[in-house]
């Protein structure tokens, strides 16, 4: 046996696995860039802070947020789950929600761990979009699709109770003389990984308890009007952390 190749195969194995775990893990926990704010830390202080409910036609809870403070179970900080009794029964709406501050172009972070199988939970963008948050589906409307319109090109999911990171890259529609001429796109980073690059999105999905202009013209009738980052409650242990925005001009 030659021990000096064997130690040279093992030396790079080693470098490999290290090399691979970096990739896996450096899209969580990262910093918020200059200009970004961070809206999330896990804390309720956080939350109270910079976040609101958002008061569609469903909303049936009441200020203060619901959404309580929790362990965080890989790492044992803090969390916020999205587990807002008023959601219970999948009822979108009923308790979402959305930072006080609204963004036409913008840049996000968000980190998500679904506790149980089948948890589901929405990340929408200007309070109209949404890319999905929901365990153990791999489709239009299912994890990191943009609802209904875009298919992630792979699956980077890494499970029930694991730590996941989408990286968002939105420009918002634009409009000339108050009349739409470019549809919003968006470019989704899921755990370090493109899974979506510039596509368009066409509307706004799930009607007028879905987000702004989800009752206009089916969820075509986009409007020039800013809106926050909103996050789903549905009645499941969706926990978020890290969550930072930065816009863009």
């Amino acid at each position: 046996m030659n021990f000096k190749i064997l130690a040279s195969s093992l030396s790079l194995a080693l470098l490999f696995s290290i090399t691979s775990h970096a990739q896996e893990t450096s899209y969580l926990g990262t910093k918020a860039p200059k200009g970004a704010k961070v809206y999330l830390d896990g804390t309720a202080k956080s939350l109270h802070k910079n976040w609101k409910y958002w008061e569609g036609p469903r909303f049936s809870s009441e200020m203060p947020i619901k959404w309580p403070e929790v362990t965080d179970p890989v790492d044992g900080g803090k969390a916020i789950s999205s587990n807002d009794p008023a959601g219970a029964g999948g009822k979108y709406g009923a308790a979402d929600i959305v930072t006080i501050d609204e963004f036409r172009d913008f840049e996000a972070h968000v980190e998500f761990l679904i506790k149980n199988p089948g948890g589901n939970s929405g990340v929408y963008l200007q309070n109209r979009y949404e890319i999905q948050v929901l365990d153990g589906d791999y489709g239009l409307h299912g994890m990191g699709a943009v609802i209904n319109e875009h298919l992630p090109t792979s699956q980077q999911y890494n499970g029930v109770g694991k730590w996941n990171a989408y990286d968002i890259q939105f420009r918002a529609a634009r409009f000339e003389n108050g009349k739409l001429t470019e549809k919003a796109r968006v470019t989704v980073f899921f755990n370090g990984v493109k899974i979506h690059d510039n596509v368009e999105i066409k509307q706004v999905w799930g009607g007028p308890n879905s987000g702004i202009d989800g009752g206009n013209d089916g969820g075509k009738g986009i409007t020039d009007t800013p809106g926050g980052l909103k996050l789903q409650a549905e009645g499941h242990e969706v926990l978020y952390r890290n969550i930072w925005i930065k816009p863009v001009k």
